[in-house]
């Protein structure tokens, strides 16, 4: 049977964030199988939208999934399913698994906190915590789930801002705030921040849709990198970006999946009309 998650769900699986009842996902050591996250008749709601449908989909270990479709089509609450951030909304549930290295994300006993450190997440907008220097942001996260030394963690901090291709634009700069760089260069200083902590999938959401061309050239050549590394799934209402970035691309209409496939193949070949309406720019 499904599992259902939700506030107003007295059977609601929610585990503890803290103590003995919590256990953290097997670690893969690199090892990856290949769908590196996927999800099995995932349905979630808002109440009582039902946003997504029955969906099935999976993204490939060290590659780069782009889910693409008009708004409203739930790629941002997909996302935030993987990564166990649709439960934080009130009156948010879901049933289905969400399946990472093997074990289901929402299974009873699974610490979110552990999910939400290996299964990384950037937003639309970038979101520095003003208050705190550049080197503050890049390892905030650290210090909150981790016991590293401040050797450590600095070191863990300028090698997650030279991952983040930043470093060398902030080398100098460590100790101011980080609200006070430009936007492309916040947008990257976030993508450190989530790299910092070492994840093995990196979600993101519209990262370059408040950049101009070129922060948005700059982030889909790190995207580029990444995908050496990390397995990304990234929301895009970009054509031109899902082909210029996207190994696979899924194409989502109305809480469905429509139709995957290689990026290429997508965009020039899709098997569905409804596809290639929406490639084509006919709606959306």
């Amino acid at each position: 049977m499904a599992s259902e998650i939700g506030a107003d769900d007295p059977d609601a699986r929610v585990p503890s964030h803290s103590g003995a009842e919590t256990a953290a996902i097997p670690a893969a050591l690199g090892a990856f199988s290949t769908d590196a996250v996927a999800a099995e008749g995932l349905n979630a709601w808002f109440g009582s939208l039902h946003v997504l449908k029955n969906l099935s989909m999976s993204a490939k270990a060290r590659s780069v999934t782009a889910l693409i479709g008009p708004s409203g089509s739930g790629k941002s609450t997909l996302i935030r399913c993987f990564n166990r951030m649709h439960e934080e909304v009130r009156g948010a549930r879901l049933t289905g698994k969400v399946i990472f290295d093997g074990n289901d994300v929402y299974a009873p006993g699974t610490d979110p906190v552990d999910v939400r450190r290996r299964i990384g997440m950037v937003f639309q907008r970038p979101t520095p915590f003003p208050t705190m220097s550049v080197l503050e942001n890049t390892v905030c996260g650290l210090r909150l789930t981790t016991r590293l030394s401040k050797t450590e963690t600095r070191a863990r901090g300028e090698e997650a801002l030279r991952r983040a291709g930043l470093w060398d634009e902030v080398k100098d700069r460590l100790n101011n705030p980080g609200g006070g760089l430009s936007g492309g260069q916040q947008q990257r200083l976030c993508i450190a921040r989530a790299l910092a902590v070492q994840p093995e999938v990196l979600l993101m959401d519209e990262p370059a849709s408040a950049l101009d061309p070129g922060s948005t050239l700059r982030i889909e050549e790190l995207i580029e990198k990444l995908k050496t590394e990390y397995t990304v799934v990234i929301v895009t209402h970009n054509m031109q970006q899902a082909t210029r970035v996207a190994d696979s691309t899924v194409f989502m209409l109305d809480g469905e999946v429509i139709e995957s496939g290689p990026t290429d193949v997508i965009f020039s070949r899709p098997s569905d009309k409804r596809t290639e309406d929406y490639v084509m720019g006919r709606f959306g």
